[in-house]
């Protein structure tokens, strides 16, 4: 199997450590490299290698929030075919709607419970990012 590389970002440390036990019980041999805020995730993007083969992404954070993150990424000319799942305590339409509009290709609320999660990352690993096209049924996913 093909090593992944998981770019995970978000500000509250609790999550990025739940994220990170939750990626370590894959079976699958994954590469994850979290970020505490948009600007730190930028950079490493930037700045290969690695590169990832999706990135994270939380919406509420300092400085950079997701969606000027995911704003920058979507108008980058080398980095735009970057899968960003949008992964979110939110579960508002138009908060998932200006994800959509903004360019991203999944867009999930943080599960509470850590087979969820598990689930949750398993299904983003599992899509073929090259042939899939989000619309609105197929955008959110629900563990």
């Amino acid at each position: 199997m093909t090593d992944l590389t998981i770019f995970y970002t978000d500000d509250d440390e609790d999550d990025l450590s739940i994220f990170t036990d939750a990626v370590e019980s894959l079976s699958k041999k994954i590469q994850l490299k979290t970020y505490s805020g948009g600007d730190k995730l930028l950079m490493a993007i930037h700045n290969p290698p690695p590169t990832p083969h999706v990135v994270f992404l939380d919406l509420n954070m300092p400085g950079k929030n997701g969606f000027d993150v995911l704003n920058e990424l979507r108008n980058s000319e080398k980095k735009s075919d970057i899968p960003v799942i949008i992964f979110s305590t939110s579960n508002e339409p138009g908060i998932i709607e200006k994800c959509r509009s903004l360019g991203a290709n999944l867009f999930i609320t943080k599960p509470i419970l850590m087979n969820d999660i598990i689930k949750s990352i398993e299904h983003a690993l599992q899509i073929n990012w090259k042939e899939f096209v989000p619309d609105t049924k197929n955008f959110v996913y629900k563990s």
